[in-house]
């Protein structure tokens, strides 16, 4: 579909025409075809939407990219992909998604939204506090010099992005990731996500590695923060600040999860998007 300036936003659609519309927004570097949950979506009645933010796979760039005009984004792709104007839909947002789900929920189009092992804003203060100095480096410079971070993040590709995932995470959460049904999906949607030498990955990370400046006295629908116990690289304190600083916000650790929540315990999250 085409914006109102004329860009073209890309996307997919996973499951049954005419099951409930749910928008996923995936993580880092991902494009529209990643999912998850598809062998429950026929069965949940559920229609996964997907797309790939602006600068990312077959979706143009946009320059002056910003927080809050990629959730516009999302919602005219919603409501492209729907036929309906005024299209309000349940979100389910992954990792460093989790920042555009929020921009969603506060925007008031989100009728429902579940943050899976989402990503912390790393320049509130209560976060770094918990961070060594080198997991915040980064962030600082994204905040101080975006210029100069944004270099540093254009020397990265799909292959540096599949391997630290990898070698971040627990045992279990690696076994996972490494095993080939997910790596075929999984090197695909890096792909897209480091299409236009990366622009879109360079942009998506500045807007998560900044100040977020979300009001989140505006979110008035119900969230879930589920995390797995076993997650080592999404948050150090498993989204216990995330959650505090969202109004009426149920926060749930799973002990038998790690960092793939979304894949390994694909029914919850949908669940509880439906809320069943």
């Amino acid at each position: 579909m085409r914006t109102p300036d004329g860009r073209v936003l890309a996307g997919a659609s996973f499951g049954p025409a005419d099951g409930e519309p749910v928008l996923f927004i995936a993580g880092a570097a991902t494009g529209r075809s990643m999912a998850f949950g598809e062998d429950l979506l026929e069965a949940l009645g559920v229609r996964l939407l997907t797309m790939d933010r602006p600068g990312m796979g077959a979706s143009d760039a946009d320059t002056g990219r910003t927080l809050a005009s990629t959730v516009d984004d999302y919602r005219e792709f919603v409501s492209a992909a729907l036929g309906n104007a005024d299209a309000r839909v349940p979100v389910v947002a992954n990792s460093q998604g989790g920042v555009f789900g929020l921009g969603a929920a506060a925007a008031g189009w989100a009728t429902r939204l579940v943050l899976v092992s989402p990503a912390d804003e790393l320049a509130h203060p209560a976060i770094r506090a918990m961070l060594p100095a080198e997991a915040t480096g980064l962030a600082d410079l994204a905040q101080q010099d975006p210029a100069a971070a944004a270099e540093v993040l254009a020397g990265f590709d799909a292959e540096a992005m599949e391997q630290m995932v990898l070698s971040g995470s627990g045992p279990e959460d690696r076994a996972f990731y490494a095993a080939p049904a997910f790596l075929e999906r999984y090197r695909s949607a890096l792909a897209e996500g480091f299409a236009n030498e990366g622009a879109g990955y360079i942009r998506d990370t500045l807007i998560a590695m900044r100040a977020w400046n979300l009001p989140f006295d505006r979110i008035r629908v119900p969230v879930s923060v589920l995390f797995g116990a076993k997650d080592l690289t999404h948050s150090p304190d498993h989204g216990e600040v995330l959650a505090s600083r969202i109004p009426g916000a149920r926060r749930i650790v799973f002990a038998d999860a790690g960092g793939a929540f979304l894949w390994t315990h694909a029914r919850a999250a949908l669940e509880a998007v439906l809320d069943r």
